[in-house]
């Protein structure tokens, strides 16, 4: 047609170059949604912590690095013989612990002749190689749990500061940081190891 000159071939090449552009946008985008993922991730869901002394041997001993998995507990609470890891209030108290949940919310517990009852029945253990506890502290009488309370030991039941003890006792839902999820080093998973279902 007379009075136009369209260069068809110069459109396309627009075109071709602003799809590249928005191609190379997006991939950007993803690429830094998925670092903010990653990094929220670690920050928020997983933590990194070492297992103070020996009173989890030998499930976990002393220094061994672990990964906390702090959205275990975000819907339910801990269930029986989780590994928990959990922080009490004041300034004595600047390190985290690690314990296994024994006993429930509403639950009442006692340890006689180094045997725990739950709700008057003998708890069937499910670690392997306890140690006979010798000490029942607290539990020498029976202690009912709260609504938010849990009841830990640690599995070194001789060497261990627990809920049998005051500077310990019942540990609230809101005191517990997370469930113990990985060992680094060696990898391990923590809820498989020193079970008797692994045998």
């Amino acid at each position: 047609m007379a009075g136009y000159d369209f260069d068809l071939g110069d459109n396309r090449k627009k075109k071709k170059i602003k799809k590249r552009i928005l191609g190379i946008v997006l991939l950007i985008a993803e690429t830094l949604a998925v670092i903010l993922l990653a990094f929220l991730l670690v920050r928020v869901a997983l933590m990194r912590t070492t297992v103070p002394g020996d009173s989890m041997a030998p499930t976990l001993t002393e220094n061994t690095p672990i990964m906390v998995n702090r959205l275990s507990y975000f819907r339910k609470g801990p269930e029986r013989f989780d590994v928990v890891v959990f922080k009490q209030e004041g300034e004595e108290h600047n390190y985290y612990h690690v314990k296994r949940v024994i006993g429930l919310p509403g639950e009442t517990l006692q340890i006689v002749n180094g045997i725990v009852y739950v709700n008057d029945k003998p708890l069937k253990e499910v670690v392997r190689d306890l140690p006979e506890m010798h000490l029942s502290g607290l539990a020498t009488e029976p202690i009912t749990l709260d609504t938010d309370e849990y009841f830990v030991l640690g599995d070194n039941r001789n060497q261990s500061e627990d809920s049998r003890f005051a500077n310990i006792g019942n540990v609230t839902k809101e005191q517990i940081v997370g469930k113990a999820w990985l060992t680094l080093d060696p990898f391990n998973i923590i809820s498989q190891m020193n079970l008797e279902k692994n045998k």
